[in-house]
This record gives structure tokens, C-alpha cells and sequence, in this order.
């Protein structure tokens, strides 16, 4: 039998979840009633939300896409290497390292400071100005190489948090039991640190996602860089808001995951 509080705690939620979808429902209702009575909402239609427009370019939309998804598969992995690795290199304790870990700090420190597009400039136009041969002055190449670059230093920071969440005097009794500093660091060290930090990567790796699309400053035919050239071709930007769709599509269940793995990870520390 639930006792007394529990019944109240259930009615004060359901009561809490009534008002909350009311107030959403009424505020959706305004907007929707509202909006399309105001003077420039015809223009904004016909600019925006034209049908015939989505349905012709959302195809080829789709199939740009695939390119975001292909650089963010290549990307991703080879972040979270580059990102362990700087991470162990700023945690390491031995004075003959101290050069490895300040290098580490300067990479990190450089990258996160540095705006995405600035890096993807510099990187994606300045490296093929060497008059490098094919493949070797791809924009693909050196635009997925900056966001290596950046997205690495942030991860690296994220998975070093995790690694200093790990109580010094687990790692004094593994030492106690005869691990190195390198198998403490495997075993004990690690496996914790990553299973703390993944709810935070998810949202970097999202982010990742999103700012592929940065790459078609510099060539790159992706999703945003097509939504461009059909609207130059049809005078309408209503290919902009396919592109927003299709990444929404792909980003709100990737942030609900998110959300979902924090929850839990919250539960399991109460």
C-alpha cells in the first residue's frame, strides 16, 4: 500500500504535468492563430514555406546530407583517439614528461580558445596554399582536420575532468597491489573516467554534427552548402528550412539520448 505521501507526491506531479501541458498547448495555439495573421505572413510563406519548392529539393537535400554523416563518421573516431591521448598526456605526473605535458596544455589551450570557422580557414585554405598535389590540397581532407583539431581539445578537457573524479587513493592501492602507473592508468583510472564522461562527449559529438556544415566555406558540397545553391537557383529559401529539418531529424533523439544518460547516471550516483 502506497503510504500517504506518496499518494500526495503522485497527485502534486500529475497536477504539476496538467499545468505544464496546458500552458504548452496554449501557447502553441497562440502562436499558431497569431502568426499567420500578421501583415507579412504571406511574403514569409512564399519565401520560406513553399511546398512545391520543399518537395523538389528535399530529395537532393537528403543526399548532400550524406556527405555530413560520411566526415562526421571519419571525424568522430579519430577525435576521441587524439582526445584520450591529450588527455593522458596532461595527466601525466613524471617530471622527465613535463615537455609532453605542456605541449598537451598548448594544444588544448590553443584549439578551444580559436573560433571553428577561424580554425577551418586557416587550416582549410592555408595548407592547400602550399601547393600541396592531389588528394593531398582536398578541401575534405584539411576541413575534417580542423574540426579534429578543435573537437579533440574540447573532448580532451572533458575526458581530463573525468580522470581528476577519480579519488587519488584508488590509485595509491592499485600501486599497493603492484600495477605500474601505465596499468593503473588502464585498468583502474580509465574505464571509470570514460563510463563518468559520456553523457557530456554525446553533446560534443551533437555539436560535431551541427558544425560540419562549416565546412562549406571552404568547398565542400554538404547539406548546407546545396540548400545554398538551390536557393540562388529557385530565389527562395525555403531549401534552408529542409536542411534545418533534416538536421533536427538527426539531433533533438541524439540530444534526448543525451538527456536520457545523464538522468541515469544522476540516479545512479544518488
Amino acid at each position: 500500500m502506497p503510504t500517504r505521501r506518496e499518494i500526495f507526491e503522485r497527485r502534486q506531479r500529475r497536477r504539476a504535468n496538467l499545468i505544464a501541458a496546458l500552458s504548452t498547448g496554449a501557447v502553441l495555439l497562440a502562436v499558431c492563430v497569431l502568426v499567420p495573421l500578421s501583415p507579412g505572413w504571406e511574403a514569409v510563406q512564399r519565401a520560406f514555406f513553399n511546398g512545391a519548392i520543399f518537395a523538389r529539393t528535399f530529395p537532393g537535400l537528403l543526399e548532400a546530407f550524406l556527405l555530413d554523416v560520411a566526415i562526421f563518421a571519419w571525424c568522430a573516431p579519430l577525435i576521441a583517439i587524439l582526445a584520450l591521448a591529450l588527455a593522458i598526456a596532461r595527466d601525466l605526473r613524471a617530471p622527465a614528461l613535463t615537455p609532453v605535458r605542456l605541449a598537451a596544455t598548448a594544444f588544448i589551450d590553443i584549439f578551444r580558445g580559436l573560433p571553428v570557422i577561424l580554425v577551418i580557414y586557416l587550416v582549410g585554405f592555408g595548407i592547400p596554399g602550399l601547393g600541396l598535389p592531389r588528394p593531398w590540397n582536398s578541401p575534405y581532407l584539411w576541413g575534417s582536420l580542423s574540426l579534429i583539431l578543435v573537437y579533440a581539445a574540447y573532448t580532451a578537457e572533458v575526458i581530463r575532468s573525468g580522470i581528476s573524479s577519480i579519488h587519488d587513493s584508488q590509485r595509491a592501492a592499485a600501486l599497493s597491489l603492484g600495477l605500474t602507473e601505465a596499468d593503473t592508468m588502464r585498468y583502474v583510472v580509465l574505464p571509470q573516467a570514460i563510463r563518468r564522461v559520456i553523457p557530456a562527449n554525446m553533446n560534443l559529438f551533437i555539436a560535431l554534427q551541427k558544425d560540419v556544415a562549416l565546412l562549406s566555406f571552404i568547398g565542400p558540397v554538404e547539406i548546407f552548402r546545396q540548400a545554398g545553391v538551390y536557393k540562388s537557383l529557385l530565389a527562395n529559401f525555403t531549401p534552408y528550412v529542409g536542411a534545418a529539418l533534416i538536421f533536427l531529424a538527426v539531433t533533438i533523439p541524439a540530444t534526448r539520448y543525451a538527456d536520457h544518460l545523464m538522468n541515469k547516471q544522476r540516479r545512479q550516483q544518488q
